[in-house]
């Protein structure tokens, strides 16, 4: 019985089964299909705006082709618009703004150029003409193509520097086929002006998705993770109160998010400083400054993801080792942890980072009571390398908590370069109406009745001071 099963399984599928099976693999195809659509849309509804906005300018455009009138006029090159609403129109204002001022300005001066350059050449004689014109290309091209090795020219403007060169080339040799050279660059540079400016206020006007609000939102958020994670760290490793649940764990796992968040806070920088001052962003708000937050929580990040090494150690360390650095270790990771939610909240807020100090102090001061215990002789008759991974734990943790230092005083530049506004005012102001009401005094009674009145004073409310 078991050689006619393994027999009937070596057969193949015929050719009809193959195609009876073909609708229900299909419909498996589309409902996988239809749920990554439907995901990607529901994690960034902004997707599905941005796709009606690109439909939305590309067909404003497309108007020049449907008017006799605009058709008359740009003829051929009105296909330049559409072509600059494909390439420039981008997901953020930063984006879109950037990719249109560079394509705009690299235009028109290449534009000139490119019929500067043709006029000159055309001076000097037919044989000369193709010989002057192929220097000019020369130069322009290999110059254009060295500045774009700059790092800074490469990170904002390495797009502008792509179309200046390609203008420069189209109108300079197209000219020297080309009589009415003028006429030609004049429609190319008006269509492509048509297309910037329809894409940047298309962006700006419908929906706009500003990349400084991403940027913002992103440090404040990957500093709240490494937060979320060093709550978590001391008490789940020392198993303080037992295991902790799955929607624990993974919140303390967001942490590693931040390690591959390099390239997106650098473009999205890049995108910001585009952009004209929106919101409570100022126009010269220190976008530069978001980077070195960035760069600051990777490196701590790199040191939690050493810490999560050691949550499943198998090596067991002596209970009384533990016993005395538990307290110590702990601490580092609460406050240390704490520290870094309040400076989130001190980013979204945009107020002056002193809720974190209390807790910057206390691990500041666990730190050195860790410090003192190991120099006490603490690991004196005790075997290294029983205690060596939760030696190294506290070390990391000693280095955390550093890294939370450097964060912070980050995050004090950031507010001194932003102006940040203090709510310590306002707090004053508060204690002052208070206090004006409790202490206003009472008129004396004029009355000459004879009759008596009793005034009650009662308690201050608790919620002021």
């Amino acid at each position: 019985m078991t050689s006619e099963i393994q027999q009937n399984e070596l057969v193949p599928v015929s050719g009809w089964g193959r195609l009876k099976a073909l609708p229900g693999r299909l419909g498996t195809k589309i409902v996988e299909a239809a749920m990554k659509i439907k995901k990607l849309g529901q994690d960034d509804p902004r997707r599905i705006i941005h796709s009606l906005k690109v439909g939305l300018a590309i067909t404003l455009v497309s108007l020049i082709y449907y008017v006799e009138s605009l058709y008359e006029g740009f003829g051929g090159s009105a296909m330049w618009a559409i072509l600059t609403v494909i390439v420039v129109l981008e997901f953020s204002v930063g984006a879109t703004l950037g990719r249109g001022l560079n394509r705009g300005l690299a235009t028109f001066i290449a534009g000139a150029l490119g019929f500067g350059a043709h006029y000159l050449a055309s001076r000097s004689g037919d044989k000369v003409e193709p010989m002057l014109l192929g220097l000019f290309v020369f130069l322009i091209a290999g110059l254009v193509t060295f500045i774009r090795f700059f790092p800074q020219m490469k990170a904002r403007y390495d797009y502008g520097l792509l179309i200046f060169m390609l203008t420069f080339c189209l109108v300079s040799i197209s000219g020297y086929r080309d009589e009415d050279l003028l006429d030609v660059a004049h429609r190319r540079v008006s269509t492509i002006l048509i297309g910037s400016f329809t894409s940047v206020f298309v962006c700006i006007c419908i929906c706009p998705v500003w990349a400084g609000d991403d940027l913002h939102n992103l440090v404040a958020s990957n500093i709240e993770n490494l937060g979320s994670f060093l709550q978590g760290f001391g008490i789940e490793y020392f198993k303080i109160s037992g295991e902790f649940g799955e929607s624990k764990t993974a919140v303390m796992q967001r942490y590693k998010t931040v390690l591959n968040s390099k390239q997106s806070e650098e473009s999205l920088a890049n995108f910001a400083r585009w952009e004209p001052g929106h919101g409570q962003f100022r126009f010269s708000h220190p976008w530069k400054q978001y980077l070195k937050i960035g760069s600051l929580t990777r490196q701590c990040a790199y040191r939690i993801d050493a810490l999560n090494g050691y949550l499943n150690s198998e090596i067991r360390t002596p209970p009384e080792f533990l016993s005395k650095i538990q307290a110590t270790c702990t601490m580092m990771s609460m406050e240390s942890g704490k520290a870094l939610t309040e400076l989130a909240s001190v980013i979204k807020t945009m107020t002056p980072p002193s809720s974190a100090k209390p807790h910057i102090a206390k691990s500041e001061n666990a730190a050195k009571g860790l410090k003192s215990l190991l120099q006490a002789g603490l690991c004196k008759d005790i075997d290294l390398l029983e205690v060596l991974p939760a030696a190294t734990v506290a070390s990391l943790l000693v280095d955390v908590v550093s890294s939370t230092e450097k964060i912070t005083e980050s995050i004090n530049e950031l507010a001194t370069l932003a102006r940040y506004e203090s709510i310590e005012h306002i707090i004053v102001d508060e204690k002052e109406a208070a206090e004006s009401l409790h202490l206003q005094p009472i008129a004396p009674c004029s009355n000459t009745s004879g009759e008596h009145h009793v005034i009650t004073i009662d308690q201050p409310s608790r919620h002021l001071p």
